[in-house]
């Protein structure tokens, strides 16, 4: 379903995260910050059955599909995850999805072979009701890194994933396509 340079790209990036990552000595608390969709699960099989990206945007249409639990592996960004945990490193998905969607989203990382993690932070709609992807995901990493935690690593498909206040020390831009989130 992905084009060959959408696969060279993600592949790419992937690697050069991992290059990274293992230059480091890794402490207790050094985490890398994963987003979720079209980062380690893919949602292009909803976008498929959904013009690709020709046709406007339905929230609702698009939650029932993230409530299936069906979105598949992204497999270069899978390969990095691996390769992370026997470095010793610590996962943290940081999401956009809803606090409403944890279950289905523990399930859906793990049917898709994502079965480690430190934390998993999901949007919760009343604290960032109005607040846009970007001051959000800014918000919750400065939240991680009074708990202690250092970013050494974060990657996403999406330019709010991986700009903005307390970012990490290295950042990755996976590409996407199908949308942009602000």
């Amino acid at each position: 379903m992905f084009s060959e340079q959408f696969g060279s790209d993600s592949k790419l990036v992937n690697q050069q995260a991992y290059f990274y990552a293992r230059t480091l000595n890794i402490a207790d608390k050094d985490v890398f910050v994963f987003s979720v969709d079209m980062t380690v699960l893919s949602n292009l099989p909803y976008y498929k059955d959904h013009g690709f990206g020709t046709e406007p945007y339905n929230a609702t249409l698009y939650d029932a599909w993230v409530l299936l639990g069906e979105a598949t592996t992204m497999r270069e960004t899978k390969k990095l995850y691996d390769k992370l945990l026997a470095l010793g490193i610590k996962i943290i998905f940081l999401t956009g999805r809803t606090v409403d969607k944890e279950d289905v989203t523990k399930r859906n990382l793990k049917s898709a072979g994502f079965h480690t993690w430190e934390k998993l932070i999901l949007k919760d709609p009343f604290l960032y009701g109005g607040k846009n992807a970007l001051q959000y995901k800014s918000a919750e990493r400065k939240k991680l890194e009074k708990e202690g935690y250092r970013i050494i690593g974060n990657i996403g498909d999406q330019w709010s994933d991986i700009l903005g206040a307390n970012k990490g020390h290295r950042t990755f831009k996976l590409p996407n396509p199908m949308y942009y989130i602000n």
